[in-house]
């Protein structure tokens, strides 16, 4: 794996290299260098808020796909008439573009979207799901597609690792609940931590479906970076900049809580 994870290094430590560079005022578009953190403290009002709201929605989405997740991979290896079609389900849902799905939880979500009308109700009746307040339409289409990437991987555990234990636990009398508490759960954590870290790195991240579903103010994170960065004064760059080295700044820690917390599982040890 090293030349690929020398490549990946040259490419994304450049990429992060330069946005740091440029947020620190090392890197300037025009004039000369002026080391500061002035690209840090010029929207901190905006800037703190999108922190709470990036971070808010994605342990809220990696939350539920976690739970809809590990539930949807357990089904799965049940062989139970219905693991069949949550398995087709899963495999289907991870085949489609977030921006797809974020257009599709748009049209059937909205005030005037095909299930209120399919329900009756009219618009002023409906929740603000699509650029409500609590951002509820972002949050249930991030759930919706972490989740089967998360099912995805725990059922390559469970099918791999888990079932000789499983019926193993099964012989020895143990109910369907202890099995899942005992067996299933403790040895699925490492997979599970992992599926979970990567489904928050990805929402705290994602630009286009938040900037689909979600609010206009406050912005998170990405879609603050994206404005900024597209605006027309040249100075709202090292901004921009800026905004981007929190969220790979957040994300790097999201990272190290998770290997954190898998050294302390007993599968990993």
């Amino acid at each position: 794996m090293l030349p690929a994870v020398v490549l990946s290094l040259v490419v994304l430590g450049g990429g992060v290299g330069a946005t740091a560079l440029q947020a620190f005022g090392l890197l300037p578009v025009v004039g000369r260098p002026t080391p500061g953190v002035e690209a840090f403290t010029a929207r901190p009002g905006e800037l703190f808020a999108a922190i709470g709201v990036s971070l808010g929605v994605a342990a809220v989405a990696t939350t539920l796909a976690v739970v809809i997740g590990t539930t949807a991979a357990v089904v799965i290896v049940s062989r139970t008439r219905s693991s069949r079609v949550v398995a087709a389900l899963g495999t289907l849902t991870v085949t489609i573009p977030h921006l797809i799905a974020a257009a599709t939880v748009g049209l059937l979500l909205s005030d005037a979207g095909v299930l209120p009308r399919l329900l009756g109700m009219a618009p002023e009746a409906w929740a603000p799901w699509v650029g409500g307040p609590l951002w509820g339409a972002a949050i249930v289409e991030l759930a919706w597609k972490e989740s089967a990437f998360i099912a995805l991987i725990v059922t390559g555990t469970l099918a791999t690792r888990i079932q000789t234990y499983d019926e193993t636990a099964a012989l020895l009398g143990a109910g369907r609940m202890q099995r899942f508490r005992h067996v299933l759960l403790p040895l699925t954590a490492p997979t599970i931590l992992i599926g979970a870290a990567i489904s928050f790195v990805y929402a705290l991240g994602s630009y286009e479906v938040l900037w689909l579903l979600g609010r206009t103010s406050p912005e998170p994170l990405p879609v603050l970076a994206v404005r900024l960065f597209q605006g027309v004064s040249l100075d709202s760059r090292p901004e921009a900049a800026a905004v981007a080295l929190v969220t790979c700044v957040l994300a790097l820690g999201a990272v190290a809580l998770t290997f954190g917390a898998l050294r302390r599982t007993a599968a990993w040890r």
